[in-house]
């Protein structure tokens, strides 16, 4: 019998690369596209079964898969959290499991739903089960290296992100030297290095080194939430007018990898994992 991985689907390229390895490797690949975050057309060349899922249909989401013979499942691409509240819809069971809720923090939410689905007999696997290759290793990516008075103001921004992410507020932060110019919230990583840029570009000093940090939380549940950099994140450095993005290294997925460092070659942007 062949085997079958379900995939919840968000925002972005992850769902999409993961979808493609798993059906190059002989898998049957079951999704739930999360309405405003995932497309069924973005799917169309993958031979997948694809349903469209509001956010709170638990019971709907479990009937899906079930009904489908799925006993694996992973959760990959961002969710924007603006569409918690433009589409949640909840269900039943997803009313009743929301009203349980003690707090509404990611790594709380994604773990009550996990146990919700194990009680159903579904497992959740590794976000990046397909993916292992996308996570780069300790060192430089791009032909422009670090300062070393940069490095020391990614070590500083690196202990702030860490702080940050163990808050569950956000996996980002830009820093200048020994200050915090914008930390990560609801808007996500590229909106939060444009709104870092502007006040960049308010600042008197323009010659202190800047840097993107972005990390795992402390406790990174390899099923759900794994940081990811992308072209888009190049872009947004390039508009705010920053120079250096580091990330961690061995627990960052990076897609595209050569286009990003092609991108960020041709920008002038030091990348690089730590």
């Amino acid at each position: 019998m062949t085997e079958k991985i379900g995939i919840i689907a968000g925002e972005g390229k992850m769902p999409l690369y993961i979808a493609q390895k798993a059906a190059q490797k002989g898998y049957e690949v079951v999704i739930a596209g999360l309405k405003g975050n995932a497309r069924e057309e973005d799917f169309k060349n993958i031979p997948c079964v694809f349903r469209p899922l509001r956010l709170g249909q638990l019971g709907t989401g479990l009937e899906f898969f079930k009904s489908n013979g799925v006993k694996k499942i992973l959760m990959a691409g961002r969710v924007q959290h603006t569409s918690i509240f433009a589409n949640l819809m909840p269900d039943l069971r997803g009313a009743k499991f929301l009203a349980s809720l003690k707090n509404m923090s990611t790594q709380y939410l994604l773990s009550r739903v996990i146990d919700e689905f194990k009680k159903e007999g579904i497992e959740f696997t590794n976000s990046a089960l397909f993916l292992e290759d996308f996570m780069p290793a300790q060192g430089v990516l791009t032909r422009l290296a670090p300062t070393p008075q940069e490095m020391q103001t990614v070590q500083f921004g690196f202990k702030i992100a860490k702080a940050i992410a163990a808050l569950d507020i956000g996996l980002t932060c830009v820093v200048s030297q020994n200050a915090t110019i914008a930390v990560e919230g609801m808007e996500g990583t590229d909106k939060c290095i444009l709104r870092a840029g502007e006040l960049y570009k308010k600042s008197a000093e323009k010659d202190v080194p800047v840097a993107v940090v972005k990390v795992a939380r402390p406790q990174q549940d390899a099923r759900f939430d794994l940081p990811v950099i992308g072209k888009g994140t190049v872009e947004s450095l390039k508009k705010a007018g920053f120079k250096l993005l580091a990330f961690e290294a061995h627990k960052t997925l990076v897609l595209d990898l050569e286009e990003v460092t092609r991108l960020a070659d041709k920008y002038g942007i030091a990348i690089v994992a730590v």
